[in-house]
C-alpha cells in the first residue's frame, strides 16, 4: 500500500480508499471480517455516507473502528446533503442534520474528509462555504470538499472562501475511469472521464486539489464479467446502470486493448483499468467497492503497475499505434 499526508489529517491515507455500501450493521460479523482483512492490506482509508444503506454502512464502519480500537489509525471520508424522495437538499439546515446524524451513528468525534454528495447549482455557494467552516471551527470535520461538484462551482465557493477569510473546499469525488459514460447512471451525476472532462482534469491539476474518484472500475466494466454477448444476462438493478452506462462499443474497445496490456504486464482487467486511473497526473484516490479481501489485494497491486504514456493513450483510444 502507498500513503500520502494531507494537510489538516493527522493519519496518512492510503491511496486506494475502501467502500463500505456492501457492509451493514445487520451483520456485524461479515462486515467486520471484510474490514479486518482490508486493514490487514494496508487499508486505512474508509468511504461511507448519510444516505447509504439508510444508515447502516455507518454503523456498521463505527462498530469496527470502535471494537478494533482504530479510529487514530483510519481516515473516513463520508459524505451528506444527498437528495431524498427527489427533494435537493443542499441546504445548511439538511449539511447540519445529516453531519450530526453521520456522527452519532458511527460514534466518533470527527469526520476526517466529509464531502457534499450532491450539489445544487440554484443554491449561493455562501451559506455553503458558511456551514462547512462552522463545523469545521467546531471540530466535526477537518477538511471538506465536494462529491458530483464542477470545477467552476467548486472555484466559485473557493473565491467566496477568499473574499471571506474562510477555509475552502480542499477536496473533490467526481466520477472518472478509463470507461465514458454513454447515458450518466443518475441525475447530478459528474464525470470528468473521456475528451469531455479534460479541461475539469486539467482543472485539479493546475489547482493541486486531491481527487477521490467514485466508480473507479466503471461500476464493474472491468470486473470481467461484462462483455458484448452477455449483456441480457444482467438483470440486478446495478449491473443494468452498468449496462446503460457503459456498455457501447467503444468501452468495449478499451476493455479489448485493457486485457492485450494486462496479458503483456501478467496484470488482471481491473488491475490495468485502475492503474490507468492511478497513472494520471493528479493527485487521486480511488475509491473501490471490494467485496472480498482478494479483490481489494488485487487493487493494492495496481500500485506497482506503471504504464507507458503510450500504453495510456493506447488502452483509452487515443492512439491506434499498438505500443509494442
Amino acid at each position: 500500500m502507498e500513503y500520502t499526508s494531507l494537510d489538516g489529517i493527522p493519519t496518512p491515507l492510503s491511496r486506494i480508499v475502501q467502500g463500505t455500501v456492501m457492509i451493514s450493521s445487520d451483520d456485524l460479523t461479515a462486515a467486520g471480517s471484510l474490514l479486518d482483512v482490508v486493514y490487514a492490506q494496508g487499508g486505512r482509508t474508509f468511504d461511507t455516507a448519510h444516505g447509504y444503506g439508510g444508515g447502516k454502512c455507518e454503523r456498521a464502519l463505527g462498530a469496527w473502528i470502535a471494537s478494533r480500537g482504530v479510529r487514530d489509525e483510519v481516515v473516513i471520508l463520508g459524505k451528506g446533503a444527498h437528495p431524498y424522495k427527489g427533494r435537493a437538499r443542499v441546504t445548511p439546515e439538511d449539511i447540519t442534520s445529516d453531519l450530526h446524524e453521520s456522527l452519532d451513528r458511527m460514534g466518533v468525534d470527527v469526520i476526517d474528509l466529509y464531502v457534499l454528495h450532491r450539489d445544487n447549482p440554484e443554491v449561493p455557494v455562501g451559506p455553503i462555504v458558511e456551514v462547512l467552516n462552522q463545523h469545521q471551527r467546531e471540530g466535526k470535520i477537518r477538511q471538506f470538499g465536494g462529491s458530483n461538484w464542477t470545477t467552476a462551482r467548486i472555484a466559485e465557493a473557493n473565491t467566496y472562501a477568499a473574499e471571506h477569510d474562510l477555509n475552502p473546499f480542499t477536496v473533490s469525488s467526481p466520477n472518472f475511469s478509463l470507461a465514458q459514460q454513454a447515458t450518466p447512471p443518475w441525475a447530478g451525476c459528474i464525470s470528468i472521464s473521456g475528451d469531455a472532462g479534460a479541461s475539469e482534469r486539467a482543472w485539479y491539476v493546475e489547482h493541486e486539489m486531491p481527487v477521490f474518484p467514485w466508480s473507479s472500475l466503471a461500476g464493474g466494466f472491468f470486473s470481467g464479467r461484462f462483455n458484448r454477448d452477455n449483456l441480457d444476462s444482467f438483470t440486478q438493478d446495478f449491473d443494468q446502470l452498468v449496462v446503460t452506462s457503459y456498455a457501447f462499443e467503444q468501452n468495449f474497445q478499451r476493455l479489448d486493448r485493457v486485457k492485450a496490456v494486462g496479458k503483456r504486464h501478467e496484470a488482471t482487467i481491473a488491475q490495468v483499468a485502475l492503474a490507468f486511473v492511478l497513472n494520471q497526473p493528479m493527485e487521486i484516490f480511488p475509491l473501490v467497492g471490494c467485496r472480498t479481501g482478494a479483490e481489494f489485494a488485487t487493487n493494492v497491486q495496481a500500485l506497482d503497475l506503471e504504464l507507458t504514456t503510450q500504453e495510456l493513450d493506447w488502452i483509452d483510444l487515443q492512439s491506434d499505434e499498438r505500443p509494442w
